[in-house]
């Protein structure tokens, strides 16, 4: 399923409690890594412990991990300043531990607001796992002041970050939501690119808090920055789901004055729906025409609200007038959802064109090919494939296999050919 950004915030707000699947992984993610940096206590020290930078650096870290950028499947935190400053005035062996007491830290405040449950300490555990990447890679190299030669080395520290932090990021959604490995890449790399852009920033900081720990605490203004953007964008992401749900919201309602006035009309667009979504997906559509398309297979039939009933539920077949006045429903549907403006509004127009045909025969606008919305033709061949398969009173549902052939008779005349084919592979078992 392609979701957007805004929309896998959605799906994983949803399942923001966890099910047991989710406890289950996150506790022994948690867990390993817990075994983990405190096994690493059993490696040489490579520099002695000064307990102000310690004090310092899990100070500075808990200040930054209070400032979140909610993305698709996680947060962001804009800590790799003071992270990068770290991996020199700490010895490599403490980093995986000081990153976990500066997470616990952060979390405390909230626990203790009862704003997190306790359990959720363990998401604030399994979240440093990106701290034994560098602290592998620098124990390895040996423990040096900040070289602007080892700048390789320090590039090598960071991907080993990434690697992960993307690995147990994945292992974690995964249990969740579902999401592909692609798809948590794309979703996860603009965190990385903050990191990637901050980390030059905290290597600068490191060249004088190698000698004055202290000097830790300039990153401060900057975190103060970062807040303000970061509650910016929290209002934007609410107010976009806000919105969404409220299009979401108004399209449902909309299905259910078509059902109550029509109960035929009703189940046909419900059933025309998830066939359009597994078309679209097949198809490729991106997440804003995938979601125009499905509340257009909810709507498509919205204007026949505006038509006579006896026209609607006439037993028989319509004569001539009755066909003329019924065919008005697509720009009656499209003037409805103009009034409602903005998602509905686009959706509208691909109403209007769910009657056109790919061969320029269809109503209202007698449209060919390309002319015709992709999502317009994806409901169109839907609708089509609903109403062979469904009763009605004038004639009985054909088979499956009858609805497949005559839909695939009608590729490069009626349908899209493109479109019959997704369609086809999406009723395969």
């Amino acid at each position: 399923m392609a979701l957007d950004d805004d929309g896998l915030i959605a799906v994983r707000r949803t399942h923001e409690a966890g099910g047991l699947t989710q406890r289950l992984t996150t506790g022994l993610l948690a867990v390993l890594f817990l075994a983990v940096a405190l096994g690493a206590f059993a490696l040489p020290a490579h520099r002695a412990l000064s307990i102000e930078a310690l004090v310092v650096s899990i100070v500075c870290y808990a200040l930054a991990s209070r400032v979140e950028f909610e993305f698709g499947t996680g947060w962001a935190l804009p800590t790799q300043g003071v992270f990068v400053a770290m991996w020199f005035i700490l010895p490599p062996r403490l980093l995986p531990v000081a990153v976990c007491a500066a997470m616990v830290l952060a979390a405390l405040p909230d626990v203790a607001r009862r704003r997190l449950p306790f359990e959720r300490l363990a998401l604030s555990v399994l979240s440093c796992w990106h701290a034994v990447g560098p602290a592998v890679v620098l124990f390895l190299w040996h423990t040096h002041a900040p070289r602007w030669r080892d700048v390789p080395v320090y590039t090598a520290a960071l991907a080993a970050q990434f690697a992960l932090d993307y690995v147990s990021s994945f292992i974690c959604t995964r249990a969740v939501i579902g999401v592909t490995p692609g798809r948590h890449l794309r979703s996860v790399l603009p965190a990385y690119a903050v990191d990637a852009m901050l980390a030059p920033f905290g290597l600068l900081v490191a060249f004088e808090a190698y000698r004055r720990p202290w000097a830790l605490l300039f990153v401060l203004p900057v975190l103060v920055m970062f807040a303000t953007f970061a509650k910016e964008r929290q209002h934007r992401i609410d107010n976009a789901l806000e919105l969404s749900t409220a299009y979401r919201g108004t399209a449902m309602l909309l299905g259910d004055v078509i059902e109550a006035d029509d109960e035929y009309t009703g189940h046909h667009s419900r059933d025309v729906v998830d066939l359009v979504v597994s078309v679209s997906d097949r198809l490729g559509l991106g997440p804003r025409e995938r979601q125009r398309a499905e509340f257009a297979a909810l709507l498509h039939d919205v204007g026949k609200v505006k038509v006579p009933a006896h026209i609607i539920n006439k037993p028989g077949a319509l004569d001539d007038d009755e066909w003329a006045l019924m065919r008005t429903h697509t720009i009656l549907g499209e003037q409805m959802l103009e009034q409602i403006g903005g998602l509905l509004g686009e959706v509208g127009q691909i109403v209007r064109s769910c009657h056109e045909r790919w061969d320029g025969k269809g109503y209202p606008d007698g449209l060919t090919g390309e002319r015709i919305p992709l999502a317009a033709r994806i409901v169109c061949a839907c609708d089509a494939w609903s109403a062979m398969t469904t009763d009605r009173s004038y004639r009985r549902a054909r088979s499956h296999e009858e609805a497949l052939a005559e839909l695939q008779r009608s590729a490069g005349t009626h349908f899209d050919p493109r479109v019959v084919d997704a369609l086809a592979g999406a009723l395969e078992p």
